[in-house]
């Protein structure tokens, strides 16, 4: 492994748990807590990883949300806090009140959450990440939650798990029936900035690697740009990054493609420069947004935006493209680079799940209905 976990702890009411049985089959170095061992800063908590019972509600929207922008409307699932991985634009730096690692060992509690909420809104397709605050895959070779949520999701008649990472770590997903009811993502970036900012995460090479593994076992596969980071000869190096992928893989597994660029909380500025003192993405110049986050210029981003989108419709084929999304941006953005934008945000979950209707016959139990999507609820 690419990180070093050095003290192990877990809830006593999972010792019987499937993903502490793993867990402690790996070390033997295991320790009971009545509660998570308290670590205050990120970094020192990332070698530390405690397995913990679901505490209070674990299904809830994106809280990204913002009704500012535009947003995609997914549904997280926290399953894992914080992140093994060290990128030097990560938000947990500046957000973690307890740095320590934590994954939920109690699969089945989840999953039960997940059944009663989506039991609620029948006609909604419901797509179901678990990233929000950590990697999905970064520590499944240790504790082996996401394969027990694949096996769970296999069987639901109207929700999709997408896992996102920046690992390779897909080995034990290989052989898992997983009736294509999850999406195992990847956040790509040129090697240049996974060397310079991504530290401890796979190469750009183990992910492709890991991303011809994953499509031949069958998955869904989703590819996410973002953050977008600006640097010499960015234009070209995402182009050959672009290129290289389809190369590698078939854009009839991609489900859908994120474009978005770095966006920071003003405060986290001195954050970055006193964890990161050799990283440069705090020196272009950026603008609050209405979200009070720091972005790139607008025109800058237009730039941006539009290159990468460009490069990416010119390698697919014309009859059978992945749905293209910017992540948090603006209306006006969206007409800039992509020519039009959804009227609201359930527009675009609406228009995401209609995508997946037509290309992927029978993975979406009914027609998607708008009128539905645009007024309904979280919840």
């Amino acid at each position: 492994m690419k990180h070093k976990i050095k003290h192990f702890y877990y809830d006593a009411s999972q010792a019987q748990s499937q993903a502490v049985v793993q867990f402690k089959s790996q070390t033997a170095k295991t320790h009971i807590a009545s509660s998570v061992p308290k670590i205050t800063h990120y970094r020192e908590g990332k070698s530390a990883l405690y397995l913990t019972q679901k505490q209070g509600a674990a299904f809830k929207p994106c809280a990204s949300l913002n009704p500012e922008y535009v947003c995609c409307n997914v549904q997280v699932l926290d399953a894992v806090s914080n992140c093994p991985y060290d990128c030097s634009y990560c938000f947990l730096q500046n957000y973690l009140n307890n740095g320590t690692l934590q994954v939920t060992a109690d699969v089945d509690a989840m999953i039960e959450e997940v059944r009663t909420k989506t039991a609620r809104q029948p006609w909604r397709f419901f797509r179901i990440g678990t990233w929000e605050l950590g990697d999905s895959l970064a520590l499944e070779p240790l504790t082996g939650t996401s394969a027990q949520l694949i096996k769970a999701f296999a069987g639901m008649k109207n929700a999709l798990l997408e896992l996102r990472t920046k690992s390779d770590y897909v080995e034990n997903l290989l052989d898992i029936d997983h009736q294509q009811r999850t999406v195992v993502s990847w956040t790509v970036n040129p090697q240049t900035i996974i060397k310079r900012e991504e530290f401890r995460t796979a190469s750009m090479a183990a992910r492709l690697s890991a991303m011809e593994q994953i499509e031949k076992a069958g998955y869904l596969l989703a590819l996410h740009f973002d953050p977008m980071l600006l640097f010499d000869d960015w234009a070209a190096d995402y182009d050959a990054l672009v290129k290289e992928i389809f190369s590698r893989i078939s854009s009839q597994s991609v489900v859908w493609i994120s474009i978005g660029s770095l966006r920071f909380n003003p405060e986290m500025k001195r954050t970055i420069e006193q964890n990161f003192p050799g990283s440069r993405i705090t020196t272009p110049e950026m603008v609050a947004g209405p979200d009070g986050k720091m972005r790139y210029v607008k025109p800058k981003r237009v730039e941006m935006y539009q290159h990468l989108y460009q490069t990416i419709q010119a390698c697919l084929p014309s009859d059978d493209k992945p749905f293209v999304y910017l992540c948090m941006e603006r209306w006006d953005m969206w007409d800039k680079v992509l020519g039009y934008h959804p009227h609201s945000i359930g527009h675009l979950d609406y228009l995401m799940v209609r995508s997946l209707a037509q290309r992927f016959p029978g993975l979406v139990h009914q027609n998607p209905d708008l009128a539905l999507y645009d007024n309904g609820d979280a919840f």
